[in-house]
């Protein structure tokens, strides 16, 4: 018996050691494409750093720990560095920049290995009138929209390569516009059915939701019952609704409101864009609407937002128009500022406090607060970078006035920065544990037709400018939150299953910087430079920047949604 035994023991351990061999085998007999050597993992949950190396196979990272011993085709020794998640932009604005520059230089420089966008506009659908009426915008980049739907858009995409991941919500200001123009009416039941069909499309298409962007004409005409009739529909092929919200200044709580309502009644998560209290009125009421946010989810809300982290906003400068003025497009609006009695009215308006929309001149301390960023005209191009007070002395014109006539001259095309945040606001944003990050800005380059536009600095500078000024100088957060907020917490909202984390079987999308050198170099005054500090980023495991220097590959990937159908 005792023999019996004895010759079982020796059989675990032989089984045992055996096991030990295979699995070493296992490791070293089959090649790794890349092994990173030699840094602080800090993995995007927001643990502390520890030290291994990290595999990658096939796109993926097949293991973390000691790998010395393992057969590679390259190593890269990142030593005194920190490999991390690579960083999810969650508005990013690329969808037609992308078409002309598919580095997206300004993106990989942060360390942006992919991007979420389609902001209440988006891609996609697209008919004939929306493609005549947004003539200007395909122009300036020099595409033809030669897509209709989102699963067009997205083979044109796969079929020219791209330097990063992209996924694209459906935006509902582009469903309202296929079906009612960009006229202020209301959809009859038949209408809503066709918006409701366009939704569920897309979705099918691959989107990851449905957006708004409440401040843009026509956006504001939806009431608040149609928005959650349409994120009703994503919602049951797993969407989630983002929002640029109705008001982000006197009356941002109660936009707030409509965000929560359309969630609990859409029975949809919900994503707050770039989350701010705008206007000096409103300074220091940041505490407000995280307390709101706090109780929401409390209460079993599933809600949650992102931030760029500057105090200067980026956006048509045709939003400085009540909205009215905008009833049937961009041509209408010029006409109307074409007409004393119209840009009368029009002045009044603005010059009158309301909480029924976002009045953006009564949230300005003056015309020195606004800079021209983006023009079409070519002869409005010298303007680029100027403040709209120095347009107007130059002019020799009242401000608004001069904020009128640029209009017209640029067919309501412009693109403004705007000055209109308090720092403390911003940083108690950029702490909240819901909070992640965002560009709001399109991807781009110095070079080409995308380098003659004067964009937000935040464009090259949003996710490095985190790290050196919230982490390194002011320590308002810790390295590893911050990059939690750059990755594992955008990917879980977006139910990235597959990234945002460094582990076993995620793909492969990896960044490698010295944090105590990183930082922006995009300024307001001149915005088209690019971050520094990325050493190496990897898209699916290509890297798409080398020892510093871009490399031109084209490893993304569209990111369908849950309720793709192939």
């Amino acid at each position: 018996m005792q023999a019996i035994g004895k010759a079982f023991i020796a059989a675990i351990l032989l089984f045992s050691s055996l096991h030990v061999l295979w699995a070493q085998e296992a490791t070293s007999s089959r090649t790794f494409d890349l092994v990173i050597t030699n840094g602080h993992i800090i993995d995007g949950t927001g643990s502390p750093w520890y030290s291994g190396d990290v595999g990658i196979r096939e796109g993926k990272v097949a293991a973390i720990g000691n790998l010395s011993a393992a057969a590679r085709s390259r190593t890269i020794d990142s030593h005194g560095m920190v490999v991390a998640p690579g960083f999810i932009d969650m508005l990013g604005q690329s969808e037609l920049t992308i078409l002309v520059d598919p580095r997206l230089p300004s993106k990989i420089y942060q360390g942006i290995t992919t991007e979420i966008t389609g902001e209440g506009g988006s891609a996609a659908p697209l008919n004939d009138a929306i493609v005549q009426a947004d003539r200007e915008g395909y122009e300036h980049y020099h595409i033809t929209p030669d897509w209709r739907t989102f699963r067009q858009y997205f083979a044109r995409l796969e079929k020219q390569g791209m330097g990063i991941n992209l996924a694209s919500y459906v935006g509902a200001t582009q469903v309202r516009r296929m079906v009612l123009g960009d006229d202020d009416k209301q959809p009859t039941p038949a209408q809503l059915d066709q918006m409701k069909e366009l939704v569920r499309q897309a979705m099918r298409d691959g989107t990851v939701g449905v957006s708004t962007s409440l401040e843009y004409a026509p956006a504001p005409y939806a009431k608040t019952e149609e928005l959650v009739t349409l994120a009703g529909e994503a919602s049951k092929f797993g969407g989630i609704y983002a929002t640029h919200m109705r008001n982000e200044s006197d009356a941002v709580l109660p936009a707030i409101d409509e965000a929560l309502r359309i969630g609990r009644e859409g029975h949809i998560p919900v994503e707050i864009w770039h989350i701010k209290v705008a206007g000096k009125a409103n300074w220091g009421r940041m505490p407000e609407v995280v307390a709101k946010i706090n109780a929401a989810r409390a209460a079993g809300m599933d809600v949650t937002a992102d931030t760029y982290a500057y105090t200067a906003w980026f956006n048509s400068f045709s939003a400085f128009i009540p909205p009215w003025a905008h009833d049937g497009g961009d041509a209408k609006l010029v006409e109307r500022l074409k007409d004393p009695a119209m840009r009368a009215r029009i002045r009044k308006d603005m010059l009158t406090p309301s909480s029924e929309w976002d009045n953006e001149w009564e949230e300005i301390p003056g015309p020195e607060a606004i800079l021209i960023g983006v023009v079409q005209n070519p002869k409005l191009l010298p303007l680029q970078g100027k403040r709209l007070s120095e347009v107007a002395k130059m002019w020799n014109k009242d401000p608004m006035d001069a904020l009128f006539d640029l209009l017209i001259e640029d067919n309501a095309f412009t693109n403004v920065a705007v000055f209109g945040m308090s720092e403390p606001d911003v940083a108690l944003a950029l702490q909240q544990p819901w909070v992640s990050i965002d560009n709001d800005s399109s991807g781009t380059s110095p070079e080409g037709i995308l380098g003659q536009e004067h964009p937000h600095p935040r464009a090259y500078g949003t996710f490095p400018r985190i790290l050196r000024k919230y982490v390194r100088e002011e320590k308002k957060l810790t390295l590893e939150d911050a990059i939690r907020k750059m990755s594992a917490l955008p990917a879980q909202r977006m139910r990235l299953t597959d990234r945002g984390v460094l582990k076993a079987g995620m793909w492969a999308d990896v960044v490698i910087f010295d944090p105590a050198t990183v930082h922006d170099v995009a300024t307001f005054e001149n915005p088209n430079q690019l971050s520094q500090g990325m050493e190496y980023v990897l898209v699916n495991g290509v890297p798409v920047i080398d020892s510093g220097k871009m490399t031109g590959a084209l490893p993304g990937k569209v990111l369908r949604g849950a309720g793709y159908v192939p």
